[in-house]
Formats: C-alpha cells, sequence, structure tokens
C-alpha cells in the first residue's frame, strides 16, 4: 500500500495543460491571410502593368485558311515569350505571357500555335528569324537544349517563343527544318 501512495500523489499534482487562445491564434491567421492576399493582388497588378507597358505591340496574326500541308507537328508545352535576347524579360501582351499546352504545326507558310485555353497565333515565315535549342525562358530553367526557342519578329520587335515537345528528341529536328526554311526564304528575298 505504500508503493501505491506515491503514485497517487503524483498524479494529483500534476497540472492540466495551459488553454489555447483561440482569439489570438485566429488573429494570426487572419492577419496572414490578409498578407498573401496583398502579395497575390500586387503580383496581379504587376502582370497587368506590365501588358500596358507592352501595348505597343500589334496583334497577333492568325492562321491563314489555307496554310498547306504540315512539314512538321508537335504536340507539347507553350512557356512563354521574351524579348529576343533577354530570356528574362518576357512579354505579357496578348496573352503571350501564359504558359499552355501547345500543338505547333510548320506549314510553307510558317508556324501556327495552337494553345488551348490561350490565344492562338500564327507566324509567317517571312518573320521567323532563328531557331535553336536553349537551357531556359522566363520562369523556366532547363537542362541544356531541353527548349526549342523560336525567334521572330512581330512589329517592330524581335521575340523568343519557348516550347518542350512531349518527345524532346523532335527538338533537334525542328531546329534543322526551321533554319533550313529561314535561310531558303531569306536566300529567294536576296534576289
Amino acid at each position: 500500500m505504500t508503493s501505491v501512495a506515491p503514485v497517487i500523489l503524483l498524479a494529483a499534482e500534476k497540472e492540466s495543460a495551459e488553454v489555447t487562445d483561440w482569439a489570438a491564434r485566429v488573429g494570426w491567421v487572419v492577419g496572414l491571410g490578409l498578407f498573401v492576399a496583398l502579395v497575390y493582388w500586387l503580383m496581379r497588378e504587376g502582370w497587368k502593368w506590365r501588358g500596358t507597358l507592352q501595348s505597343d505591340l500589334p496583334e497577333l496574326p492568325g492562321a491563314p485558311d489555307d496554310p498547306g500541308a504540315a512539314k512538321l507537328v508537335l504536340s507539347g508545352r507553350y512557356h512563354g515569350s521574351t524579348t529576343a535576347g533577354q530570356w528574362l524579360d518576357r512579354i505579357v501582351a496578348h496573352g503571350l505571357g501564359t504558359r499552355s499546352r501547345v500543338e505547333l504545326t510548320l506549314t510553307d507558310a510558317g508556324l501556327d500555335v495552337v494553345r488551348p485555353g490561350a490565344a492562338d497565333f500564327f507566324v509567317p515565315v517571312a518573320a521567323l528569324r532563328e531557331a535553336r535549342l536553349d537551357k531556359g525562358i522566363a520562369g523556366k530553367v532547363l537542362t541544356e537544349g531541353g527548349l526549342l526557342v523560336v525567334t521572330w519578329a512581330h512589329g517592330d520587335k524581335l521575340i523568343d517563343s519557348g516550347f518542350r515537345s512531349d518527345h524532346a528528341a523532335e527538338h533537334n529536328e525542328w531546329v534543322d527544318t526551321l533554319n533550313d526554311m529561314i535561310n531558303k526564304t531569306e536566300t529567294e528575298g536576296a534576289r
């Protein structure tokens, strides 16, 4: 009986856990939620302001009624467009900053960019300047050569658009074919 008595005394001396101050906790959660909402709103306003600054960019051309037979077709992701040579200067005007799935079709008329859920556009063959493999474009960095970058002229601006095929092995064929088309167009234009 003497061995049970100290255990009972120890149990009786224990204090209960401190009660949570719910008002303070709710206040912190609400404050944090308002802070996150403010940051999100400021980011959204910055995106809209960037679009306003780039409003001098002309409307994107649509695909012609009869673009011709497809030379190459690619299914993958569109990662965005930037000012040529400045891989962090994202262009957001006319939906060019919106990432999306993409279906690229290369014809004799040019490059048809079909983006479900975003604005489609067409790059005439005369506007194409270069195709290359790169490792990044604003907001997306991949391994070396993991991104197909097409440089094209729109208005008085050169634009780099980044694409990633579902099958990365297709990139080299796209670079070769696009550059051949560009060289052929420049040669014919020089005559």
